[in-house]
């Protein structure tokens, strides 16, 4: 496991690490508004920005890590990220008011945004092609835990030892991320300078920025304002690329991507549909609706890495497409069942899920970045991780008004709500098992 000086599995470990941190801190202080509105006198609009920033520096740093790979040793970037994120959480725990903490969760949202596209580079430019499964399947086992992880640990840490204690907890993970990484990595000279095309980044930075703020708030302002930004950034790329945009060409790199945002639009709609119908619905308690989604972190956790060696053993098709089955099964009984008040056959089916999740999800972006040569390696692993955020970020924006716009005559419009939240999921993750089954069998060379 081994390439010259490097030490791969330390040092996959170590980025993983890295980003699970990130997604962590990311939903863990969801838990926490309230605590901050009352603390900062801030209303419920001003209070999103926590996450918000998060995601916007994230958004703008990920699709900027293909140029900063291609320009900047691996050690040096990995370094970067740690320092930064660093930064943010003593920025945080420290912060003496709300802007001080906003601007430290811009620091942690750009050192995960280095990070994570760093995980999977290492991976495909260091492991051989027999071992890119199992770990990318070890990775996404901790960045898959993070996200049902985090309004766990916010809830437990906020009410016995306050909001601070959140940030201030992390910091030995970071040390341990920086420790283990600094021993695994080689720093190796980088060749090639391109000069950096700031046109096109402002171009993209603006329009990503502009179309998460539209998505949240669903303003066709801020939307005209990204579709030019956007343009804007694809005049200026054609001329000097930041991102190589061709590889879109690429069909079979582009219907496999899209069932790796199914299942991220899939999950996260899923994140926020359950915790608010057990609470609205059921009558549950917060901390009741957060523990319910940890069963199903934990499969993802045990399954991940499982499915990486199957695809390493087996190849892509058998854990992809069972994954796909079970994923898109769980769905379809749930909108019918939806109307049972009956959370042990909610938390099977959710475990169910998971556990198609745990099956295709790593597999099938490796296969997806696996369809790409070598030179396009980094602008697809940025592309992927950027429209992995926006998937999220759409699918929870549509749920959420899916789950509030029913008719004023429903007798229980938590069901209601809910049953269409799952409808559409249900569309979206079946679109992404037809596309790869047709894409996989009109291919009779391996694909992996």
């Amino acid at each position: 496991m081994e390439t010259k000086k490097w030490r791969l599995l330390p040092a996959v470990i170590a980025t993983a690490i890295m980003s699970s941190v990130g997604v962590l801190i990311e939903t863990s202080m969801n838990v926490t508004f309230p605590t901050l509105m009352r603390l900062f006198q801030i209303n419920t609009t001003t209070v999103q920005w926590i996450t918000t920033s998060n995601l916007l520096a994230l958004a703008i740093t990920v699709p900027v890590s293909a140029f900063l790979m291609r320009n900047f040793a691996v050690k040096k970037l990995f370094i970067t990220a740690n320092l930064l994120f660093l930064l943010g959480v003593i920025t945080c725990f420290l912060a003496p008011s709300f802007g001080v903490l906003v601007l430290g969760r811009i620091f942690q949202g750009t050192g995960t945004g280095i990070a994570m596209p760093l995980m999977y580079h290492i991976v495909l430019t260091k492991a051989p092609k027999n071992k890119r499964g199992t770990l990318i399947g070890l990775a996404t086992m901790t960045t898959s835990l993070a996200p049902a992880v985090g309004p766990t640990y916010g809830g437990i840490i906020a009410t016995s030892f306050g909001w601070r204690m959140i940030f201030l907890l992390l910091i030995p993970l970071v040390i341990l991320s920086f420790v283990l990484g600094y021993y695994a990595m080689s720093m190796e000279k980088v060749s090639k300078h391109e000069k950096f095309n700031l046109k096109s980044f402002l171009g993209l930075a603006v329009g990503l920025a502009s179309l998460l703020i539209a998505i949240q708030r669903v303003s066709l302002l801020w939307l005209i304002l990204a579709i030019a930004s956007l343009l804007t950034f694809y005049y200026f790329n054609r001329q000097n690329h930041l991102l190589d945009l061709s590889i879109f060409k690429n069909k079979k790199f582009f219907y496999f991507m899209y069932g790796s945002l199914a299942f991220q639009a899939a999950s996260l709609g899923i994140s926020f549909i359950f915790p608010n119908f057990l609470q609205l619905g059921l009558q549950q308690t917060a901390t009741e609706a957060g523990l319910f989604m940890f069963p199903g972190a934990i499969t993802v956790a045990v399954v991940a890495p499982i499915a990486g060696i199957l695809l390493d053993k087996i190849g892509p098709f058998k854990p992809i497409a069972s994954g796909f089955f079970l994923s898109s099964l769980a769905l379809f009984l749930l909108i019918f069942l939806i109307g049972q008040n009956n959370i042990p056959l909610f938390l099977s089916l959710t475990i169910l899920y998971m556990v198609g999740l745990g099956l295709a999800v790593s597999n099938v972006m490796a296969l997806a970045l696996t369809q790409l040569d070598d030179y396009q390696q980094d602008d697809g692993n940025s592309i992927l991780n950027t429209l992995q955020q926006f998937s999220g970020a759409v699918s929870t924006t549509v749920v959420a008004h899916l789950f509030i716009a029913v008719p004023k005559n429903i007798a229980t419009p938590e069901v209601f709500g809910s049953r269409n939240g799952f409808i559409l999921l249900f569309i979206v993750l079946a679109l992404g098992f037809l596309f790869f089954v047709q894409t996989y069998r009109k291919n009779t060379s391996p694909l992996l």
